[in-house]
């Protein structure tokens, strides 16, 4: 969770102070790192029941346990406000506004690093998992709950963003409270390689989710996508969240932060805060609140910072790059997708290559293939890239990955390179076949209600 900003900082007056924003989070003479976010649903093993916050099945209890027994120290928004987050070595443990349970973990050197602190994580969530009877699913989109089912996390921006941003998507409450996903954090080491990974990020998106649609339930049932989760996304308020146009139509190397910066400043607004206070702001844009206030406050660089926090684009720039086109998965495809950008972003040569082959795919495509490609994943008849198979496409996009990390040339022992976390990955593909599927698998097989059929396929072991 990120503390509130304080606004006491100076007004702004220029675009390029947003611009140096981004400028002064380049790493030029270090090694890239790599922060993994995960989210989880929690439910009742039996029952279903759906993970509350603060109820006697809630994520209170699972956080207090961490906190009294591993170290993870508590924030909140406000000195005597309720937990909303836990701390630890660089890591925290964040919650998202129907109660999902989200693992931000410490910017790391390599996978194997990832895959140490998620392991670690699980082991910590076993016995108190098991003393409340919790099964975690690995699925994009909550697979038993309606929405009424599910709590509200006290986050000072929920009530806000519950108000506003339903007037924008019809998406916006399920995105907020059922869609779960796993994300992954990257350094940059100069604009050129920003903008250079933020669009090829952009282009692939759409692949790289097709590739792991994982949320094909719903209410208790099978549903008649393989991504729940990404049917929400495409009714998201489109001003914030998407491909971004504008980061495809100039050629990669004429592309600026300030071509990020230009968008982020015509997204609206949710809010911003002032001695400690939060005032709602819904809609005006950033570019209109630099320009003319608000009630008399003027825009400062820490709103400017909150604001970024707020949109949701496929690949968003902060003082990282992050990747957030996933659904949520167990934790070895977790490590396959990271895994997945690593290759890609980390290596010159699979940048490049990477890079070539998404160059020519055209906005126009592959927005319009969307739709099918959440549904269908890699079986979509629209072939956006590059008029490939699709099948083709996503096998190609993960030859580059695994070139790149096996040049990376980072070794485990008893396990190898980066790569072969990977192996998940394309084992799925040589079937052609999705996460979604080994799901759907899973509950025709399983025995019982609906409900006990959907988490035994769903769930996913902590040690």
């Amino acid at each position: 969770m990120q503390a509130p900003y304080d606004g006491s900082d100076t007004a702004l007056a220029r675009l390029d102070d947003l611009v140096e924003l981004f400028a002064s989070s380049e790493r030029p003479h270090q090694d890239g790192l790599i922060g993994a976010e995960a989210e989880k649903i929690g439910v009742h093993e039996t029952s279903g029941q759906p993970l509350g916050y603060g109820q006697a099945f809630g994520v209170c209890k699972v956080m207090a346990f961490l906190n009294e027994h591993h170290a993870w120290q508590p924030l909140r928004e406000t000195e005597d406000g309720p937990v909303l987050a836990l701390v630890r070595d660089g890591a925290s443990i964040t919650l998202e506004p129907g109660a999902q349970f989200e693992l931000s973990g410490a910017p790391l050197p390599d996978v194997h690093a990832v895959a140490a602190e998620l392991h670690e994580h699980l082991a910590e969530l076993a016995p108190i998992s098991k003393s409340l009877g919790i099964s975690w699913l690995g699925t994009g989109f909550h697979p038993l709950a309606k929405l009424s089912e599910l709590p509200w996390v006290p986050k000072q921006r929920y009530p806000v963003m519950r108000r506003y941003l339903p007037e924008k998507g019809a998406g916006a409450l399920d995105m907020m409270q059922r869609t779960a996903t796993v994300q992954a954090n990257y350094d940059r080491r100069s604009e050129a390689d920003a903008m250079a990974k933020m669009s090829l990020g952009l282009r692939v998106s759409p692949l790289v989710h097709a590739l792991s649609v994982n949320s094909p339930f719903r209410e208790g049932a099978p549903s008649a996508r393989l991504s729940e989760r990404g049917e929400v996304w495409l009714h998201m308020d489109p001003s914030r969240s998407g491909l971004i146009r504008a980061l495809w139509e100039k050629p990669i190397e004429k592309l600026a932060y300030r071509d990020y910066v230009e968008w982020a400043l015509d997204s609206g607004m949710f809010l911003f805060w002032r001695g400690g206070e939060t005032i709602e702001n819904t809609g005006q844009t950033f570019r209109d609140f630099m320009a003319n206030g608000f009630q008399g406050h003027r825009a400062t660089l820490a709103d400017f910072k909150l604001h970024l926090t707020t949109l949701f684009p496929e690949v968003r720039l902060k003082n990282t790059i992050e990747v957030r086109s996933a659904d949520a998965q167990a934790p070895e495809l977790q490590l396959a997708l990271i895994a997945l950008w690593t290759g890609l972003f980390y290596d010159d040569k699979s940048l490049g290559q990477a890079l070539d082959f998404a160059s020519s795919f055209s906005f126009d495509e592959v927005e319009r293939a969307r739709p099918e490609l959440v549904a269908r994943g890699l079986r979509a008849e629209a072939r956006p890239f590059g008029g490939l198979d699709n099948f083709e496409a996503a096998r190609r996009l993960v030859e580059f990955a695994r070139a790149g990390l096996v040049r990376r040339a980072r070794q485990k022992p008893n396990v190898g390179d980066e790569a072969s976390y990977l192996r998940p990955l394309e084992e799925l593909l040589e079937r052609k076949l999705h996460p979604a599927d080994v799901l759907l698998s899973k509950f025709e097989a399983a025995s019982g209600t609906a409900e006990a059929r959907i988490i035994a396929a769903t769930r996913f072991a902590l040690t």
